[in-house]
C-alpha cells in the first residue's frame, strides 16, 4: 500500500470518528437491539436481513450475530458478560463471552462495508475488543491503554470502520487478556468478498480452538494455567458435543479454523485430502495453494482449507494425542503390565468405589461406568456404531453422503458402508508374520567408583 493510499485508507476508515468513542445516555437510546442465545447447537446459515447478499457461514455450534443497516451503515450489539455453556452433555462450565454465549457470536459482513459495532459491558472489570487481523484505524485497534481508554464496567463504546479486504479473522480482548482470553472471550470475524462468485465453496463452516482447565467438580477456568489444560475444545466444546459437519457428496466444502489457545494444533482430517487456500493474511492464490492431510495452526493464526466431499464418514481431529481427551489427569503414572488385583482390594476396603485402570492401556477407559465428580466429563466418551469411539476434545466428524439436499446441515447419521468396504474380523489360517531380529541392548560401559577411590572401567 502506497503511503497516499494509506492516508486514504485511514481517513475513510476513521471519518465521523475519534477512536473507539463512548455512548453516551443519548445515544443508548439508539442502540440496536443485543441478541442473546445460550443454546450451543449449530444454527444454519440466516438469510441476510438486508445488505450485500453473500453465503454465511456456518459457526460450529454457534451462530451469528444479526444486524440492522442504519443511513447505509450496518450496526451490530456485542454485550460482553459472564455466561453459562455446556461444554458437553453431562458439563458446564462458567465463562465468560458475548451475548450469552462464548465464543461471542460470528459477525459477518461484507468487503466495503461500513460497520458500527456498539459494545457493552457487563463483566465485573474493564474490557475493550481489537479486531484481530482486521485493518482498522489504530484508533479502532482496541488496545486497552494504547489506543483507547478501557470500556468501564456498565459503559458502551462504539466501533466505527470500513471492511477492506475479505478473509477471515477474529475478535478478542486486549484487556487483561491473560483472564478474558482463558474465560472465553473470543469469537469470529468473517469478511465476504463483494464479487459472490469469488472464493465461492458449497459450504462454509469455521470454529475456534480454544482450552480450559476446570478442576473435576468445579466450572470456572483456572485463568493462571499456561500449558497443563485438561479440557481442548472447539468453539468452547468437547466430544461428544461438537457437532458433526455435514456435507452431500462432491460439493466443496470450506472450513474455518482460528486458534486462540496457547498452542498449536495440527488439525488433521481423514479421508479427502484438502487444500489449504487462506491465511491470517488472506486468500491464497489458486497457483499457490499447498495439498495437506494436516494443516498446523499456531497461537494466533488461522486457516482456511477446502476439498472435495467424499462420501463416509471422517474423523477430524487435532493430532495431538492428549487433545482428543478430556478432563485429564497429568501425574498419573503409566500401569502398563502391572498387575493391580491386590493392591485394587486393598484400596477398595478404604475408598469403595475405587477402579483399577491402565494396566491393559486406557481403552477400557470408554467403556468403565466410574463414578465421577459432579459437573466432570470423562476423559474418553462418544459412542459410534461399533461401540466407543475413545475419543474426547478436539474431535468431531465430517458426515457426507450422496443423497444429502444442498443447504441440510442436519445430522444424517452413521454411514452406511457398502458390501465389500468395511474391515471386519478374520478367521482363516494366516501364514507366519515376518519379524524383525531381536536386537541386543548394549550400552558403554559404566565407570563404577570402587572402594578406596579408584575407578572400574570394565562396567563391572
Amino acid at each position: 500500500m502506497t503511503t497516499s493510499n494509506r492516508r486514504s485508507f485511514f481517513k475513510t476508515a476513521g471519518a465521523s470518528l475519534i477512536g473507539a468513542a463512548a455512548v453516551g445516555r443519548a445515544g443508548a437510546a439508539l442502540l440496536p437491539e443485543a441478541p442473546l442465545r445460550s443454546s450451543a447447537e449449530t444454527l444454519p446459515p440466516p438469510a441476510p436481513p438486508d445488505g450485500r447478499p453473500f453465503q454465511p457461514l456456518v459457526t460450529l455450534n454457534g451462530w451469528s450475530l444479526p444486524w440492522r443497516t442504519k443511513n447505509g451503515v450496518k450496526e451490530f450489539h456485542l454485550v460482553a458478560e459472564p455466561v453459562l455453556r455446556e461444554i458437553a452433555p453431562g458439563m458446564q462450565a462458567r465463562l465468560w463471552g458475548y451475548n450469552g454465549s462464548s465464543p461471542g457470536p460470528t459477525i459477518e459482513a461484507v468487503e466495503g462495508d461500513r460497520i458500527r459495532i456498539f459494545v457493552s459491558n457487563k463483566l465485573p472489570e474493564v474490557t475493550s475488543v481489537h479486531w484481530h487481523g482486521l485493518r482498522v484505524p489504530s484508533g479502532m485497534d482496541g488496545v486497552t491503554g494504547l489506543t483507547q481508554p478501557p470500556i468501564g464496567v456498565g459503559k458502551t463504546f462504539v466501533y466505527e470502520f470500513q471492511l477492506q479486504r475479505p478473509g477471515t479473522f477474529m475478535y478478542h480482548p486486549h484487556a487483561d487478556e491473560m483472564v478474558q482470553m482463558a474465560m472465553g472471550m473470543m469469537g469470529l470475524f468473517i469478511v465476504h468478498p463483494k464479487d459472490r462468485r469469488q472464493f465461492k465453496v458449497d459450504r462454509d463452516y469455521g470454529f475456534i480452538l480454544n482450552a480450559y482447565d476446570i478442576e473435576p467438580g468445579s466450572a470456572t477456568p483456572r485463568v493462571n494455567t499456561m500449558l497443563d489444560f485438561n479440557l481442548w475444545t472447539w468453539n468452547s466444546r468437547a466430544f461428544p458435543g461438537i457437532a458433526p459437519l455435514v456435507a452431500r457428496s462432491g460439493e466443496r466444502v470450506r472450513i474455518r479454523i482460528g486458534n486462540l489457545t496457547m498452542t498449536n494444533h495440527p488439525i488433521h482430517m481423514h479421508g479427502p485430502h484438502f487444500e489449504v487456500t487462506g491465511t491470517d493474511g488472506g486468500w491464497v492464490p489458486k497457483s499457490a495453494r499447498w495439498p495437506e492431510v494436516t494443516s498446523d495452526i499456531g497461537v494466533g493464526q488461522m486457516r482456511a482449507i477446502e476439498f472435495d466431499a467424499l462420501a463416509g464418514d471422517w474423523a477430524i481431529h487435532c493430532h495431538k494425542s492428549h487433545h482428543t481427551m478430556n478432563a485429564m489427569g497429568h501425574g498419573l503414572p503409566t500401569m502398563i503390565g502391572v498387575e493391580q488385583r491386590d493392591l485394587a482390594r486393598k484400596i477398595a476396603d478404604l475408598v469403595p468405589d475405587y477402579m483399577a485402570m491402565g494396566e491393559r492401556g486406557m481403552h477400557e477407559m470408554t467403556e468403565m461406568e466410574m463414578p465421577l465428580p459432579a459437573n466432570t466429563l470423562p476423559m474418553m466418551t462418544g459412542q459410534g456404531p461399533f461401540g466407543a469411539i475413545g475419543m474426547g476434545g478436539m474431535f468431531s466428524v465430517v458426515k457426507v453422503r450422496d443423497d444429502i439436499r444442498p443447504g441440510d446441515y442436519a445430522d444424517p447419521g452413521w454411514y452406511a458402508h457398502p458390501a465389500g468396504t468395511l474391515a471386519s474380523e478374520y478367521t482363516a489360517d494366516l501364514p507366519e508374520p515376518p519379524r524383525a531380529a531381536a536386537a541386543a541392548v548394549q550400552g558403554p560401559a559404566l565407570q563404577v567408583r570402587k572402594p578406596g577411590g579408584h575407578k572400574d572401567h570394565s562396567g563391572h
